[in-house]
């Protein structure tokens, strides 16, 4: 064995197992985790600000069942994008969902507000 092989291979291995950066299109476990949670904050929001204006009506429907929906879709996208930040490796604009995680946790806490005033409005009302 040459001296060369020895001095190259522990190079070649901890290349090999050094993460690579992710490309620009390439769905890792990072973003795709980020993703769901953003779409679970999303709807959240969406949810959360539907209940909230049909809460203050008079009607059969106050919004109660819809603001638990969203309420629960918000805590759920908020931990799921804490998990995400929790659990990466690099920094903003590494390809691992850091960004969209942090983006995550505030619709997460955006639809909360929401859903949480919704509930307080439909107990007022109804």
């Amino acid at each position: 064995m040459s001296v060369r092989s020895m001095v190259e291979a522990p190079a070649v291995a901890f290349l090999s197992a050094a993460p690579a950066a992710a490309r620009a299109y390439d769905l890792s476990s990072g973003r795709l985790g980020a993703l769901a949670a953003g779409l679970l904050g999303l709807t959240a929001v969406v949810i959360g600000g539907r209940a909230l204006r049909s809460a203050g009506r008079a009607r059969a429907g106050n919004g109660r069942s819809a603001a638990l929906v969203a309420l629960l879709s918000a805590l759920t996208g908020a931990a799921l994008g804490g998990l995400v930040a929790a659990t990466s490796d690099g920094g903003l604009g590494t390809g691992n969902g850091l960004g969209g995680a942090v983006v995550a946790m505030l619709l997460g806490l955006v639809g909360a507000s929401l859903a949480g005033l919704a509930l307080a409005r439909s107990r007022r009302t109804g």
